[in-house]
């Protein structure tokens, strides 16, 4: 099985049930998703399938508590992000997606209803959800949406778009946030909902193995019991975010692992003018950078974790690590295809399919750019966007 650097031994800091959940999760991702998942890239689809064995495994909303969900600490489900996105981005944003996005702003601000019901099915990978916040024209500032909701007798008619929704198209349930007298609030909205459709984004050159979709909304009509009742203001979307923000930045990590393995071993396989790759100075630099910058995502991921599982994470310290470890990864995996020469933009190969996807994990649930304007605010007490 797999073997992952840890140059700072962070095996001897991690609990026994920390070790066996990771362990799990590689198995899982080893036996029976790096087998097909070119096959899917190629096609441009998701292997729908595996839903239903994540929610088996109970990795669908994992670090959640009660309605039958497994409540691991925050640093095992971080563990376990950093394994499904070493097989690839595409399989950890479905899960991310469900658990963090979608699983977690019912389980905060949804009524017990709403719990009861969706939570459930949700966490055992029958039903599938998305999240609905980026529209088409506000991407960063996803206080400019433009989706509204209206009362409506006992309900209410939402209109507008939503824009790279993952999961969109094959979704039961979108959590969609859209402004009720100029007040961002969160909706339930079930597939087959008159007025509703996702229709599947194909034109695309990244997360080739993920389902990414447009939510479009003409008069769709919820009842009154799928609004959520807790969520009020932009707050509710961003504390989701910062859910899902933190999966990311342990997630990065794994493709990061997944391209510097396949470099290191290439280099000590491949060889030129008679010596191995390896023992040149310039690879062997490449490889001490990645393997130094990686270490530092390791520890900034566990120590993030560790805060987490504390209650005392700050959603900047988030920021840091999804804008950090993410950059890496992407560096990470430009600089493995390099080494990997004219092999490294043949998909027999992973980097170049990490490096792809990367490009979009750098932009989703905020840019780097947006990250260090967060960081650059808490920092200094200023504002650089207002």
């Amino acid at each position: 099985m797999f073997k992952a650097i840890d140059y700072y031994d962070m095996e001897s800091d991690l609990s026994s049930e920390a070790r066996m959940i990771r362990d799990a999760v590689r198995g899982f991702v080893e036996r029976e998703f790096l087998p097909i998942v070119r096959d899917h890239y190629r096609a441009g689809t998701f292997p729908v399938h595996l839903i239903l064995k994540l929610g088996e495994m109970g990795l669908l909303g994992a670090n959640l508590k009660g309605f039958g969900l497994p409540g691991i600490d925050n640093v095992s489900y971080g563990l376990a992000m950093q394994e499904l996105e070493r097989g690839d981005s595409g399989l950890r944003s479905a899960a991310s997606v469900q658990g963090a996005l979608v699983m977690y702003p019912i389980h905060t601000f949804g009524s017990e209803p709403q719990k009861e019901r969706w939570l459930p099915l949700l966490g055992a990978g029958k039903a599938v959800g998305c999240f609905g916040l980026t529209e088409p024209d506000h991407g960063s500032d996803p206080g400019g949406m433009k989706t509204r909701a209206v009362k409506d007798g006992n309900g209410y008619l939402l209109n507008g778009t939503k824009m790279w929704i993952t999961n969109g198209t094959i979704a039961d349930v979108a959590v969609v946030w859209a402004k009720l007298d100029g007040v961002v609030r969160g909706f339930l909205v079930e597939r087959g909902t008159p007025g509703f459709s996702a229709p599947e984004i194909k034109s695309k050159l990244s997360l080739r193995a993920s389902v990414t979709s447009e939510l479009i909304l003409e008069d769709v009509r919820v009842p009154g019991e799928n609004l959520l009742p807790g969520a009020r203001g932009l707050s509710g979307p961003l504390m989701c975010l910062t859910q899902a923000r933190y999966g990311i930045a342990w997630g990065a990590v794994g493709a990061a692992l997944a391209c510097f393995d396949e470099a290191l071993n290439y280099a000590r396989e491949r060889r030129m003018f008679g010596r191995t790759l390896a023992s040149f100075q310039l690879t062997q630099a490449k490889i001490a950078d990645m393997a130094t910058e990686i270490t530092k995502a390791q520890l900034l991921a566990l120590k993030l974790g560790r805060l987490k599982d504390a209650g005392a994470m700050r959603p900047q310290q988030v920021n840091m690590a999804k804008r950090n470890n993410v950059r890496t990864a992407l560096e990470v995996a430009r600089t493995a295809r390099g080494m990997l020469g004219a092999n490294g933009i043949s998909d027999e190969y992973q980097a170049m399919r990490h490096m792809c996807n990367l490009e979009s994990v750098d932009t989703y649930e905020g840019t780097y750019e947006i990250h260090t304007l967060v960081l650059g605010k808490d920092l200094t007490g200023i504002d650089a966007v207002s």
